[in-house]
């Protein structure tokens, strides 16, 4: 309003300036003052004769006739309202400053809302997301789990029945074998030249064709003595026609019936294959821990003996009988007469070529390749000491 009322201000008073350069032959005078940007022209009357007209006094001409004339008094309105009108702009102004500063204050909430908002959508479809994979993940665990368990079952059974089957072979191999000795001491009481003594019916007469028994083969890693307790080694595994480990409790029982020789028979990674024997071979009951007896070494496995000559217990992890404190069945992972961890360990660690160096609870022979190497395959076999 107050600005409307401005321009029209302003523009009377262009209009007078029109009206006043149309009128500027009829002898006025002109006094134009600026003010801002506004200009203010002022019309005065030039008299006749160049000079002033006298008045008298008491008459209704003045002094202060010129003054009224002058637009004056209008001149001071109009100041006061250019400054009204400053203010009032001054004021809008200030209004225009908070606005925008509210607009603005307003504008970084609601940017800050809908940022957190968007952040919250976000986190939301993500917190889903994860949700619904660790259902498939769980149900997927679950899945395999339940898959697992069956063939755990499975293998179990399976397991326990081959088990079962090996225990009752070994029992009826025993059981067979017992029966030959017994045969073969009916025929020693008989006839001593009639049948070869030994263990089976008949032997070659040569040497290189003597037929020894085997006690223990150990070609491979499948065979895993090392895992076996101590009623395990004194009741035997493994199969007689492959690898096996016979059984102390009945190798005690055969060597105690007459007189036995004991062939240890080695191979390297190379092909070498030597020999360890003993013209004298036994061991002792359960009771006195399956002890070793030998005499008479010889062979080409070493010039020493690497077995315990003087007699050692059998030991196993779960039967501590050697002579160190160390328990020697544990550290060299095996079952075997031990002594003080002796310089052999046929029961140890089975290693393949290219990791068998190194090895101190491999399968080793000290005096054939030292305490570290461990060898590709062992035999032990016996056979009577008087078989010729």
């Amino acid at each position: 309003m107050w600005w409307g009322w401005f321009v029209c201000r302003c523009l009377s008073l262009a209009a007078l300036l029109v009206v006043a350069d149309s009128n500027s032959s009829s002898g006025r005078k002109y006094h134009r003052i600026q003010h801002g940007q506004c200009s203010y022209t002022f019309i005065l009357p030039e008299g006749d004769g160049g000079s002033c007209r006298e008045f008298k006094a008491g008459t209704p001409y003045n002094a202060n006739a010129l003054q009224r004339d002058a637009p004056q008094p209008e001149a001071d309105f109009s100041n006061q309202k250019i400054q009204q009108l400053e203010h009032v702009m001054e004021n809008y102004t200030q209004w225009l400053q908070k606005i925008e500063n509210y607009i603005k204050d307003n504008m970084k909430t609601e940017i800050v809302q809908l940022q957190q908002s968007a952040v919250h959508n976000h986190t939301a479809a993500m917190l889903e997301m994860g949700t619904s994979l660790l259902s498939q993940t769980a149900e997927q665990t679950r899945k395999l789990t339940n898959v697992e368990t069956q063939v755990l079952n499975q293998t179990s059974r399976l397991e326990i029945q081959l088990l079962e089957n090996s225990l009752s072979t070994n029992k009826l191999e025993k059981e067979l074998m017992i029966q030959i000795n017994e045969i073969n001491k009916i025929h020693d009481k008989n006839g001593h030249n009639q049948h070869n003594q030994g263990f089976y019916f008949s032997f070659p007469n040569h040497f290189p064709n003597r037929r020894w028994e085997k006690l223990f083969i150990r070609r491979n890693q499948i065979f895993r003595p090392w895992k076996q307790l101590f009623l395990g080694f004194g009741s035997g595994f493994g199969s007689v026609s492959a690898e096996h480990w016979l059984g102390n409790e009945f190798v005690h029982i055969l060597t105690n019936q007459r007189e036995y020789a004991l062939r240890v028979e080695l191979t390297d990674w190379d092909e070498h294959q030597v020999f360890s024997q003993y013209d004298s071979f036994h061991i002792d009951s359960e009771k006195h821990n399956y002890r070793l007896f030998l005499k008479s070494h010889s062979g080409t496995a070493g010039r020493q003996s690497s077995l315990a000559i003087h007699g050692a217990d059998f030991s196993t992890k779960d039967m501590d009988n050697d002579n160190c404190t160390c328990k020697c069945a544990l550290m060299l992972s095996g079952g075997w007469w031990y002594d003080a961890c002796g310089p052999s360990n046929l029961n140890g660690v089975y290693y393949r070529q290219g990791q068998h160096v190194g090895k101190f609870n491999g399968i080793k022979w000290h005096y054939f390749k030292g305490p570290s190497y461990s060898l590709r395959s062992t035999v032990m076999m016996i056979r009577p000491a008087d078989f010729a």
